[in-house]
Order: structure tokens, then sequence, then C-alpha cells
């Protein structure tokens, strides 16, 4: 048991999840108080990085461990990288502070610089009337093992109920828009499987976004197709139709028995049929993503699924590390996944990031999550020209993002103060559904 007396209020929560990234929580105790706990010495006269930092080498040096993020607890690196960026001038000054001062790794603070670098080289929208559009679909056609999302599974008696209130919201935000002179730079429809919604509802669903929210001036308009047992010719058509440009297939892994694992119906011949038909259907952008650390998987497993997609040709590309959440069915059988499977995880994404490289896709956003395997990231890859805009702008928190459904989080930027404000709706969606008008009345108090 790690025994750790915490005094710095102010503090706790940041001190307290970067010890927990070095340990479970069933091993740690931050109540303790006595002769046998370690309290940070000199810890009112320390600011909370130097804090950081001396708990940082007393967890590593107990544990055996070292962490590749360093003392980062958050889950925007990128925006601390743009904050030191600005503070001393140039990127590479940047990458010094964060090897110093957070302790993050050689191989982290390069691959932040290169996304940096990669968002460098796109020009944004900049206008404070353009916002983000996000609506989600919370059904998928089954749950899979890891997820903890707002997700539930499809039925048309469900869907149907569910689709008539976000119509109110989606009716009631475009007026919002009119009145305040907002417009929609991206749109995004995730969920959940917005695919797993039936034809006619997802030809609905498209047209009424496009209806209400594209423009001239909207850069993208994305829809998660992330089953590929829920795409169908109908629906690429319809989205296509309807001014989508962008869409994901998610595999997650390329090996029949790790699908089995994890819950998903699909096997990895109905990816390639999924490229195909959307290919054919016009489809300018396809995004995949995989996943590092799934149950049973070496290495070589996560470089086989990497190559059959690369030769799929997707634009974009995110290889997510598997986050064992509470809420999912993984954590009931094997709660310390995230530790145990650290080493893997970390040879996966090194042999991933290279073959990524070397077939001309650059990183060009990255997040990272709580109980991550490894304490790792997410990374988002790109061809050039093919960057999600909506992904960097959600990450980085420099736009307005209204979020309609259920789960949708809004989040309201004032630039001058560089503040973000959440709105956020429920997450069940039935009482969504019950409370649509104060939902709807919340943002309106909102903008």
């Amino acid at each position: 048991m790690y025994r750790l007396t915490i005094k710095d209020e102010k503090n706790r929560y940041e001190l307290t999840e970067l010890a927990k990234m070095f340990v479970s929580a069933d091993e740690l105790d931050t109540s303790a108080d006595g002769p046998d706990s370690f309290c940070i010495p000199g810890a009112d006269e320390l600011d909370r990085n130097a804090q950081k930092r001396v708990l940082y080498g007393y967890m590593a040096e107990l544990s055996g461990k070292q962490l590749s993020w360093g003392t980062l607890t958050g889950v925007r690196p990128l925006k601390l990288f743009n904050k030191l960026v600005r503070q001393c001038g140039t990127p590479s000054g940047a990458e010094d502070i964060l090897k110093s001062e957070y302790l993050v790794s050689p191989e982290k603070t390069s691959l932040l610089r290169k996304v940096w670098d990669t968002q460098s080289r796109i020009s944004f929208n900049r206008d404070p009337k353009a916002v983000g559009v996000y609506i989600g679909i919370p059904f998928c056609p089954t749950r899979c093992l890891y997820c903890s999302f707002t997700s539930n599974k499809y039925s048309r008696e469900k869907s149907e109920a569910y689709l008539k209130a976000l119509e109110l919201e989606m009716y009631a935000v475009a007026e919002l828009f009119r009145t305040k002179g907002l417009y929609a730079d991206s749109i995004y429809i995730g969920g959940g499987t917005p695919s797993s919604l039936e034809e006619d509802q997802f030809q609905w669903l498209t047209d009424k976004a496009a209806a209400s929210f594209l423009t001239a001036k909207t850069a993208e308009f994305t829809v998660e197709c992330g089953r590929p047992d829920s795409i169908t010719v109908g629906k690429l058509k319809a989205l296509v139709k309807s001014g989508c440009g962008r869409i994901s297939i998610n595999p997650q892994s390329m090996q029949p028995k790790t699908l089995e694992l994890i819950g998903r119906a699909h096997r990895p011949e109905d990816i390639n049929k999924a490229f195909a038909l959307a290919k054919d259907a016009g489809v300018k952008i396809i995004n995949a993503d995989l996943i590092a650390g799934l149950p049973s998987e070496k290495p070589e497993d996560m470089a086989d699924s990497l190559k059959k997609i690369m030769d799929l040709g997707p634009q974009n590309i995110t290889v997510h590390t598997l986050a064992v959440k509470r809420g999912s069915r993984l954590i009931e059988q094997d709660k310390d996944m995230s530790y145990s499977a650290g080493d893997v995880v970390s040879e996966m994404l090194s042999e991933s990031f290279a073959s990524l490289e070397k077939a001309g896709y650059a990183p060009y956003y990255l997040y990272r999550q709580k109980h991550m395997a490894g304490n790792m990231e997410n990374t988002g890859w790109s061809l050039p020209g093919c960057e999600s805009i909506y992904n960097i702008r959600i990450m980085e928190e420099d736009q307005s993002i209204i979020a309609l459904g259920a789960g949708g989080v809004s989040k309201i930027y004032y630039p001058e103060e560089d503040r973000i404000e959440r709105v956020a709706n429920v997450s069940n969606y039935e009482i969504y559904t019950e409370r649509i008008r104060e939902m709807i009345k919340r943002k309106e108090d909102a903008l």
C-alpha cells in the first residue's frame, strides 16, 4: 500500500490522479497522515508543477515505473504545448520545457511537436460567428466490451421517440443561429453509431442536419458509420446526397478472434466491403479507428491490422489506446488491465507510428483519457490536406461547439478570456426525450 499525505487541497485532485497513474486505486491511500505516509517536503512553498515532480520521483522510485507523459494528467497536452510556444516563442523551446519541467519523454515531446507542425499548416476559420455542431445518436447494434459511452442497443420504437425530440432541438438551435448570426463551420454526427438507424431514419437525419446547418461556409460534414455491419448502399447514398464528405468506418481490429471477444458483430471482410461501398458511393474522406491494447492482442496483431487497413487507403487513421473505464464490461473482467498492458501498448504505438509516417500520414490531433493502458494517448493521423477541422478544434477548445442530443456537452468559447463554459444535455436518452424543452432552454440561455 502506498500512503500519501496531500495537504494542498487546491492541487489534491491532480496530485492524486498522478499517483494513480503509477499504481491502482486499491494500492493507494491518499487519506493517510502519519509517520509511514509520504508527504511532499516543503509543499507550502512549491507550485503545483514542482509538487508533481517531487511526487513523480517518489512514485517512480517505489513502483519502478516511468511515465512517458511525465507529470501531465490532463486530456489535452497540445493545449499546454501551444501555451508554452506562446510563452517562449519557439516550438523547440516548448519541447525543452516539457522535458525539464514536466518530465515528458523525448518520444512524446516529439509527437506533440509533429502534431503542432501539422496544425500550423492548416488555415482555421477564426470568425467568432463560426461554430462547430455535434449531433449525437445514442444507439448501437451491440455494446462493445470496453464501451462506457452513452450508447444503447438500437430499436425502432426507442429511436423514433428520440428522433422526434432531436428534431425539436435541431429546429430550435437552427433558429438561434439565425437570430445570433451564427453558422456551422463543421457538422459532426456521432454516437453511438448513427448508421445503426434504419435507412429511412438515417436519410431523414442527414437531410435534416443539412437543412438545419449546412451552408456554403461549412468546411466539413462528417457522419460516423463506425460499425461496418450497419453500413448499406442506401445509407451511403443518403449521406453523400445530403452533402456529407467524411465518414468513419471503425474496424478497431482486423483479427477475427479479437472482434468476437470484444462483442463486434462484423468480420474483417465486412470492413473491406464497407470501404468498397463507400468509395463507390462517392465518399471523399474515410477515417478508420484501431485500438491498441485490446484483450489478448500482441504487437504483431496490431501491426497486421494496421497494414490491412492502410491497404484499403483511408485518408485518416485514428490510433486509440484502450481505456479501461468504469461502466464497461471489460473492467469487471480485468480492472488492472490499464497497468498490466502498458509495455505491450507502448510497443504497439511506436511500431504503428513508424508505419504510418512511412506511408505518408502525419499526426494532426491528440488527446488522452483516464485509465488508458500504459497512460498513453489517442492520435489522429491524416494524409496531407485531409485533416478533420472538427477533431482538431474540439480538442483544442478554441471554438464554440454546440452539441445536440443525449449526452451532448456544448462548449461556449469566449476568445477574449480564452475561456470555455459548458452546457450539458442529460445523458439518458429517455430523460432527454422527456425533458427536451429544458435542453433547448439551456442553449437559449447560454447563447
